[in-house]
């Protein structure tokens, strides 16, 4: 099998990205209580659309 030499260059970085938005998460919610928490996950929780 051959191995690719040519870098692809990445229009987006899945990876980098995921990084980013669970390290803002990380940072908000840094020393909430359990309560905190739960309220926090209820405002920012993504609705699924109905079909």
């Amino acid at each position: 099998m051959k191995a690719k030499t040519k870098a692809q260059e990445k229009d987006f970085d899945t990876v980098k990205t995921f990084r980013g938005i669970k390290d803002k998460i990380s940072q908000e919610i840094k020393g909430m209580t359990y309560e905190q928490l739960m309220e926090y996950f209820e405002k920012t929780k993504l609705k699924a659309p109905k079909p």
